[in-house]
């Protein structure tokens, strides 16, 4: 589930990163994100720092410091690079080095890492620019390593909350419960894979994917729509029936919200020497 996903699909079928609006919107209310966007299985966190010769970690659109802090936690050394100052700025007060800059642009002042992560932000980057950019400040040996989580919801919800989408929001290009989300991140892997390759740099690129769930309340999985991409563009009216109607259409299927992810995985060794 992520309307981003789904407009960028309808909008930007093949250059999701250049919606800047929308990329840098995700500040706009970085508490609510931070609190209410799911974290990533412990599994996938050992496995990328298992995979890396060493613990410093640069994290490419940090965001308010999720994965950071997660990876940190396993023992690395962590470094952000975040456009939005907003969202920066929170994951400094928990703890994270954060740097503002889009990676295409940001200037590493000749420091080198053991890994490159993306967490649900790989799309927001040139893909191609940021693997060659990725590639000049990783060690030989290191690897770049972009995941996302993919929800999904059971079948009767997703078909309530499509209608709810259809209904209120009409003139939606691509409704974004109409398939399952893991499909469009699929997409956007092999669109990571692609510029990985051209990059010349790299392996051929792994895919893994860890599955995991988690349930939510009414509220708790209410609160967490405004953070996904492009609800901050709606009109506070139309997000508030919005939200108004999914309530209601979880009310009706028992009043919870069983959220089944998959996270995926793309990763790659970096080749040649330093």
């Amino acid at each position: 589930m992520d309307l981003m996903v789904s407009l960028m699909t309808a909008e930007q079928p093949t250059q999701i990163h250049q919606a800047r609006q929308i990329a840098e919107s995700f500040g706009l209310n970085a508490e609510r994100y931070d609190r209410t966007r799911p974290r990533y299985p412990a599994a996938l966190v050992a496995a990328i720092v298992a995979a890396s010769p060493g613990p410093d970690v640069l994290d490419v659109g940090s965001g308010t410091g999720i994965s950071a802090r997660q990876f940190m936690a396993a023992g690395c050394r962590v470094l952000g690079v975040e456009p939005d100052e907003r969202m920066a700025e929170f994951a400094r007060k928990t703890g994270v080095v954060s740097e503002v800059a889009r990676f295409e642009d940001w200037d590493s002042a000749g420091r080198h890492f053991d890994a490159v992560i993306a967490g649900q932000a790989w799309h927001w980057v040139d893909p191609v620019a940021g693997a060659e950019r990725a590639a000049r400040v990783l060690r030989p040996g290191g690897q770049l390593a972009v995941f996302w989580n993919g929800a999904q919801v059971p079948a009767d919800l997703a078909e309530a909350f499509a209608t709810v989408y259809r209904q209120v929001l009409a003139d939606l290009p691509f409704n974004p419960w109409a398939r399952p989300a893991i499909e469009s991140y699929l997409t956007m892997a092999e669109t990571a894979a692609d510029g990985m390759r051209q990059a010349g740099s790299f392996g051929e690129p792994e895919q893994w994917r860890f599955d995991w769930g988690l349930p939510y309340t009414r509220d708790d999985f209410l609160d967490q729509i405004p953070t996904t991409g492009g609800h901050s563009r709606l009109p506070p009216a139309r997000l508030e029936a919005l939200l108004a109607e999914m309530g209601t259409a979880i009310d009706a299927a028992g009043g919870s919200v069983p959220v089944q992810y998959a996270a995926l995985v793309l990763i790659a060794e970096r080749n040649g020497a330093a």
